[in-house]
């Protein structure tokens, strides 16, 4: 038999190896994303840098001006933008919508008015479709603005107003993949809607009203009086009625507690599920004899139905310890509701 190198003795070397070859690929990759990064960091200045901001505030005040709708169009990549910046005007209040434009050359042009206004996005302002969309945009009547990346385009000679926005090259080591100039589009489009909600005033009220279904605009418009349980849902005891006598009450309502009430349903006190177990513990079988007004909470946290829901769950976590449910008063100590942390959970908050 030949003899052995000493490569090829089972030894593990040849697993080090990889682990040593996946480690050097690694180290390239992160190398690699960190030049990339600073290189877009570097084209994103260039734009900061170059961007007419006289010719910007023309824009802004063009758009802020508008009597009709904006509507924003583009292809590919530059018409997911424009769909992305006309969301974000129409969640601030503002009146915009995105105008595909193949679908425009086939009926959907006719959504345009004169007082309109049509945003085109390009990067070389020499789309085919959009220069096609022109001429029957303007015959229209609508006010046409075009944003490319090209001073001298067809797009910008043939619009009412022309913005350009500075690019020095794509990051694509091809200066083809749209990843710079779309990046300087999205860039520019939301600084501007941002420019036109403070140019309107708009306040956080109004900017939540426009999403009641996200977890700021419920922060902003639910009351405690939207979310509580009513009355015919409460669980309620008068304070003389013997604790082992309210097990069903306690444990069927949802609540983990009992309000306790007087006739007039003023509230007395509060009877928890964790009271009953500690009294159950402190008590023994003596707990059969106890009522509930020998050892509710006398003086619970409590809130007004006109209360910011928000704020009740601020209240229910705050010191010295939280807690899980606020009885619900009216201005004559009145129970009239409860709001569970639970509840405003469920709900978003």
């Amino acid at each position: 038999m030949g003899s052995l190198a000493p490569s090829d003795l089972p030894n593990g070397n040849g697993k080090a190896s990889q682990m040593e070859k996946e480690g050097a690929a690694a180290d390239a990759l992160t190398l690699s994303l960190r030049d990339l990064f600073q290189t877009q960091k570097r084209y994103l200045d260039y734009f900061f840098q170059n961007l007419d901001l006289s010719q910007t505030h023309l824009f802004t005040r063009t758009l802020l001006d508008a009597k009709g709708t904006i509507f924003f169009t583009g292809v590919g990549k530059s018409g997911f933008v424009a769909q992305k910046i006309s969301q974000t005007l129409v969640s601030l209040g503002i009146r915009s919508g995105f105008l595909s434009p193949t679908d425009a050359l086939h009926g959907d042009i006719g959504i345009l008015g004169s007082d309109d206004l049509l945003v085109l996005f390009s990067k070389s302002g020499n789309t085919d479709e959009l220069l096609r969309l022109i001429p029957c945009a303007r015959a229209r009547g609508a006010f046409l603005v075009a944003v490319t990346s090209s001073k001298t385009s067809l797009l910008s000679g043939a619009c009412d107003l022309s913005v350009y926005l500075p690019l020095e090259r794509e990051l694509c080591p091809f200066d083809l993949a749209p990843v710079t100039s779309t990046a300087i589009q999205m860039v520019f489009g939301d600084t501007v809607a941002i420019a036109l909600m403070s140019a309107r005033n708009l306040t956080k009220e109004e900017y939540a009203a426009n999403h009641p279904a996200g977890r700021i605009g419920k922060s902003l418009i639910f009351k405690v009086k939207d979310l509580m349980k009513k009355q015919e849902e409460l669980p309620i005891c008068q304070e003389g009625g013997l604790i082992m006598d309210q097990l069903v009450e306690l444990t069927s309502k949802g609540c983990g507690c009992l309000l306790v009430i007087d006739k007039e349903y003023h509230l007395i006190g509060t009877f928890t599920d964790g009271d009953l177990r500690r009294t159950l513990k402190s008590n023994g079988e003596a707990i059969f004899k106890l009522r509930v007004g020998d050892v509710c909470n006398r003086n619970p946290r409590t809130i007004g139905p006109e209360a910011m829901a928000v704020d009740a769950m601020k209240k229910m976590e705050s010191p010295p310890s939280p807690v899980q449910f606020l009885p619900v008063l009216n201005d004559q100590n009145v129970v009239i509701g409860i709001v569970t942390l639970h509840g405003l959970v469920s709900a978003g908050l």
